[in-house]
């Protein structure tokens, strides 16, 4: 559980990161789908193949819409709830 809920964290401080720093690409032209596919690594990392969903932010190259999404926060969730499901409840 602990783990879980470490791996929360990240995906929120990196959502965090892609909603401020993300924000870079209207200054610097290509930070944002650089930045979008670094999220999206780190996301294979935590996550394994459901990771694959963050890339669906280099869909967007403004980095506008995308970041408004808290990708890595909505697959962080949804893992946790499918490893709740998994452990045998104690009643």
């Amino acid at each position: 559980m602990r783990t879980d809920l470490a791996k929360l964290v990240i995906a929120v401080i990196l959502d965090l990161a892609d909603f401020t720093i993300g924000r870079m690409g209207i200054i610097i032209p290509g930070f944002e789908m650089g930045f979008d596919a670094v999220l999206g690594v780190a996301a294979v990392a935590l996550w394994g193949w459901p990771g694959l969903f963050a890339f669906w932010e280099l869909a967007d190259p403004t980095g506008q819409a995308d970041a408004f999404v808290p990708t890595m926060t909505l697959i962080a969730l949804s893992q946790m709830g499918k490893g709740r499901k998994k452990r045998p409840q104690l009643d």
